[in-house]
C-alpha cells in the first residue's frame, strides 16, 4: 500500500484517525530505517560566508524551507531536514521521501533568530526536525498548532491568526490569509493555516506557504520578494496553485523578484518532478530573470 493509499484508506475510519494523531506527534527517535536510503546530494551547495552583513538573501534548502537574512534577522521557514515526512510507524515514517537531501545540514546552519511554522502538514511541520533544531528559537505558528510544537521544549511561541501581527525590533511579520487547509490527520480541523508576510525597515518579503490561486495577495502592496509554491498541483489545484497561477500571484504583489518553492523535493502529486519549475520559466516569459532561484541550494543576495 502506497502512502497516499494509506491516507486515503485512514480517512474512512475514525479510529485510524485517532491513531493517527497519535501517529503524528512523533519525535522520530525510532525511526532508523529511513536513513538506510540517503538521497543524493543538492544540486547545488550554499556559501553563507558573510550571511549576517546581508539584508536581503535567500537559501533554499528544499520544499518550503528557506533560510532568510531579512534586515538584521535570520529566518527559518517550514523547516525540514528529515529524510521522509510523515507519520511515524515504528522503525519508519510512512510517507514520501526526498528525492535531494537538504542542502545545508542543521549543524551547519547560521544562528537562527525566528522560525516560521504556516500549517501542520507533515511536509512543512516536521517534529522530526524540530526535536533536532535549537529549543530557545522563537517560533511564530499559525492559529491553533502551538500544541505541536510547545511539547518539544519550545517557550517562546507565537501564534497568529490571518491579520495578526508580531512586532520585534526592525521587523514585523503578519500572518496572511490563503486558500488551504490546516488539518494535520484529516481529523483536527481546528488548525490554523496561513502565509506571513515579513517586513523590514527597507525590505518587504512575502512567504506564501501552501496556498491555492487566489486574489487576496493583492491587498498586501508591493514586495521586492515573493516566495511562492509551484508543484503539488496535478491534481490537487484546489489546495496548490499551478506555476501559471504562482506567477499571476506574483503580480498581486508586484514581486520584483520571485523564489519559487514547493517543488523538485517530495513526490506529492502526479506531475513530472521537473514539470513546475520549466512551466514557471515559460510563464514569466521575456521576465524569466525575475525568477532568481531554481534548483535546490541556490542562493540569492539582493
Amino acid at each position: 500500500m502506497s502512502w497516499r493509499e494509506f491516507a486515503d484508506w485512514a480517512k474512512r475510519n475514525p479510529w485510524a484517525l485517532n491513531v493517527a494523531e497519535r501517529l503524528g506527534r512523533g519525535r522520530g527517535r525510532t525511526r532508523f530505517l529511513d536513513s538506510l536510503s540517503r538521497p543524493p546530494s543538492a544540486p547545488v551547495r550554499p556559501d553563507l560566508r558573510g550571511w549576517e552583513d546581508r539584508t536581503l538573501s535567500a537559501v533554499w534548502i528544499g520544499h518550503a524551507t528557506l533560510l532568510l537574512r531579512v534586515g538584521d534577522y535570520t529566518i527559518l521557514t517550514d523547516p525540514v531536514f528529515a529524510p521522509r515526512v510523515g507519520m511515524g510507524l515504528g522503525l519508519i515514517t510512512v510517507g514520501p521521501q526526498r528525492h535531494f537531501a537538504p542542502a545545508i545540514s542543521i549543524n551547519q546552519l547560521p544562528k537562527i533568530d525566528l522560525m516560521l511554522l504556516s500549517h501542520a502538514h507533515f511536509d512543512h511541520l516536521d517534529r522530526p526536525t524540530l526535536a533536532r533544531l535549537p529549543r530557545r528559537t522563537p517560533i511564530v505558528i499559525s492559529g491553533g498548532n502551538a500544541d505541536l510544537v510547545r511539547d518539544l521544549g519550545y517557550q517562546q511561541i507565537t501564534e497568529l491568526r490571518w491579520g495578526e501581527k508580531l512586532d520585534l525590533p526592525g521587523l514585523r511579520v503578519t500572518a496572511v490569509p490563503v486558500q488551504h487547509w490546516g488539518a494535520r490527520t484529516f481529523f483536527d480541523t481546528h488548525r490554523g493555516y496561513a502565509a506571513y508576510l515579513i517586513e523590514s525597515p527597507k525590505y518587504r518579503v512575502l512567504f506564501g506557504a501552501d496556498t491555492a490561486f487566489h486574489e487576496g495577495f493583492k491587498s498586501l502592496g508591493k514586495v521586492e520578494l515573493a516566495i511562492l509554491g509551484i508543484g503539488a498541483y496535478n491534481p490537487y489545484l484546489a489546495a496548490h496553485a499551478s506555476p501559471e497561477q504562482a506567477w499571476e500571484m506574483a503580480g498581486h504583489v508586484r514581486a520584483d523578484l520571485v523564489v519559487p518553492m514547493h517543488h523538485s523535493t517530495f513526490r506529492l502529486s502526479h506531475e513530472p518532478m521537473s514539470e513546475p519549475i520549466e512551466r514557471l520559466r515559460s510563464a514569466a516569459g521575456r521576465e524569466e530573470d525575475r525568477i532568481v532561484i531554481r534548483r535546490i541550494g541556490e542562493t540569492f543576495t539582493l
